[in-house]
């Protein structure tokens, strides 16, 4: 069983950032996709991030490209999403995900089989 736990979330004001991380039990960490996802209050859950296994590519949203970047860890078994030049509309909360098999950009909710608790991340203008 793979369990994720996510963690870096809070307060903070527009243009602020903020680093969430995610760590992943487990010993196979390095065959697993991993991606981020966020929720915001009356929405649906909606794509952020991905990142292969191997780290050598990444993948974002429209509306998070050039400001928020996903990295790995192997060595660590973590997954790493620094966000940068926030706004009131980044509020969510935001959820690490990964999935034992390679999904290229994949942004589909459904591609991933494990998902953390999520963690709060609120914006204020």
């Amino acid at each position: 069983q793979v369990q994720l736990v996510e963690s870096g979330g809070g307060l903070v004001q527009a243009g602020g950032s903020l680093r969430l991380s995610c760590a992943v039990s487990g010993r196979t960490f390095s065959r697993y996709t991993m991606g981020w996802f966020r929720q915001a209050p009356g929405k649906e859950r909606e794509y952020v991030a991905t990142i292969p296994r191997s780290g050598d590519t990444t993948f974002y949203a429209d509306s998070v490209k050039g400001r928020f970047t996903i990295s790995r860890d192997n060595n660590n078994n973590t997954v790493y999403l620094q966000m940068n030049d926030l706004k009131p509309e980044d509020t969510a909360v935001y959820y690490c995900a990964a999935a034992p098999r390679p999904l290229g950009g994949s942004a589909s909710v459904r591609d991933y089989e494990y998902w953390g608790q999520g963690t709060q991340v609120t914006v204020s203008s």
